[in-house]
């Protein structure tokens, strides 16, 4: 499962061995100072803007890569659990409008880049 950390002054999105060969990338980092939003979805699958671009998606169980929609591009790492998602929104210079990432506990992850990052406006 995909892990977020902060690296310094970046938000690093941390791939497992083989999300990396689906994504075809080894993990997405973006500055810290771009994070305009940060919330939580509880319907994992309304965290999906757009249209698959790059990266792999099984309906029901996977979906991982990159989105594209009106606004930008996203980045996607969820799985086919019943988990909340850790939603992001960036601004340039970010390679990505947005973030959506299943993690652990999406609800801690939040608060945590919200305590670091400072006030954002929730998603």
């Amino acid at each position: 499962m995909a892990g977020l950390l902060i690296d310094g002054d970046d938000l690093v999105v941390r791939l497992a061995w083989w999300e990396r060969i689906v994504a075809r990338r080894r993990e997405v980092r973006v500055p810290l100072d771009s994070v305009t939003a940060v919330g939580v979805q509880p319907d994992r699958w309304r965290a999906l803007r757009g249209v698959r671009e790059g990266g792999a998606a099984v309906p029901g169980a996977l979906c991982l890569g990159v989105w594209r929609h009106k606004d930008g591009r996203d980045f996607v790492a969820l799985r086919g659990h019943r988990h909340a998602v850790l939603c992001v929104g960036l601004r340039p210079p970010a390679p990505f409008a947005g973030l959506a990432v299943e993690t652990d506990d999406p609800v801690r992850t939040a608060a945590e880049l919200q305590a670091v990052r400072g006030p954002a406006a929730p998603v």
